[in-house]
């Protein structure tokens, strides 16, 4: 049977708060079937609180009004990032959304449970402490490209937001290791600042060096090098794919069945992940939110709903070279986004086919 999705449009027919989109974000969440779950519950919103200069993350009024409706609900909410200490320049506080805000992992990065699983280099789930202790889930997601992937949204949030950098670093390797060409490079260090995680430098003797404690392999360095003198060793992409839906399972399996709901806001649609700390236009036009029980049909209907027929040109860099086949983020990235949707229905997580019902 196809699940359900629950589906808010930006569209609008007048000019009245009411049909404006937060107004129709709280009638979706009234229809979601939440209160009987959360109530008196420990409920996590996992979402993405953004890096650097990035503008473009679910803005806070809609995770307040996503926060007012599950305390009337009688839930106990907080709010959890990887990181949150760069939370406030985008407007999330606790004073103006009304609950905690903590990092997964806790104050020291250490606070976790450790699973083992067996794919290629892949054996360690750490699943973030802060995550493991909450009795609900809800995956609170922005729909954007990827460039490792070619698409992050709710299993993205969970394979690489709820677990630690050991976890992350094992997946993001899958895809192989980084190489550098002395003979190419002209040391104008874009790379070494384009790292979010101080993993690389070029050394006294000018040779580029790799901190693989540190490097998650997110690939930042190889996309800034303007004379393309960095590359991965291995584009196996799918392999990364499978590790997040992999990963995601490990998660879910902490939860109850029925206690991880899913939210995929379907606005400022950009190209890259919001952990690049920046922001640029938006790839098509807003679309709306989606809410559902199952991952894999909120991921493949969000997918559909992005159309390479809707690109707003702006939303690409200039001179870059678009693909001429499959999904837009496919033509940009060069990458199949519906491998982790695939594996995600192999892993019994949920079913591609589905059905919209609109709320207004």
């Amino acid at each position: 049977m196809p699940s359900e999705i629950l589906f808010s449009s930006v569209e609008y027919e007048k000019y009245d708060s009411d049909l404006t989109l937060p107004a129709k974000f709280e009638r979706l969440i009234d229809q979601m079937n939440l209160q009987d779950t959360v109530k008196g519950k420990w409920t996590a919103i996992k979402m993405h609180l953004g890096r650097y200069i990035g503008y473009t993350t679910i803005p806070p009024l809609f995770v307040k009004i996503l926060v007012d409706k599950l305390k009337g609900y009688g839930a106990k909410v907080y709010i959890t990032d990887q990181i949150v200490s760069e939370a406030a320049p985008r407007g999330y506080s606790s004073e103006y959304l009304g609950c905690p805000i903590v990092g997964t992992c806790g104050v020291t990065g250490k606070y976790f449970y450790e699973k083992q699983v067996d794919f290629k280099s892949f054996k360690n789930v750490d699943v973030a402490g802060n995550i493991y202790d909450a009795d609900v889930m809800i995956d609170l997601s922005h729909v954007k490209g990827h460039g490792v992937c070619g698409y992050g949204g709710a299993c993205k949030n969970i394979a690489m937001g709820c677990v630690t950098d050991r976890t992350r670093q094992q997946i993001h390797g899958l895809e192989g290791g980084i190489e550098w060409d002395e003979d190419l490079c002209t040391h104008c260090e874009l790379c070494v600042n384009s790292c979010n995680h101080y993993a690389n430098r070029f050394n006294e003797e000018g040779k580029y060096q790799v901190n693989y404690h540190h490097c998650t392999l997110c690939q930042h360095c190889v996309k800034v090098c303007p004379v393309s003198a960095m590359k991965m060793q291995a584009n196996q992409y799918e392999d990364f794919q499978k590790g997040m839906a992999l990963c995601t399972s490990e998660v879910l399996k902490e939860f109850k069945p029925g206690h991880v709901f899913y939210i995929n806001f379907l606005i400022n649609i950009t190209a890259l992940c919001d952990c690049w700390g920046l922001s640029t236009p938006s790839l098509v036009p807003d679309i709306g939110v989606m809410a559902s029980t199952d991952i894999v049909a909120i991921e493949k209907a969000s997918l559909d709903a992005i159309k390479i027929e809707n690109l707003l040109l702006n939303g690409v860099p200039k001179n870059h070279e678009m693909g001429n086949h499959g999904h837009l983020f496919e033509r940009l990235h060069g990458k199949n986004p519906f491998v982790q949707l695939e594996e995600l229905e192999k892993l019994n997580l949920g079913s591609m086919e589905y059905v919209i019902r609109e709320i207004d």
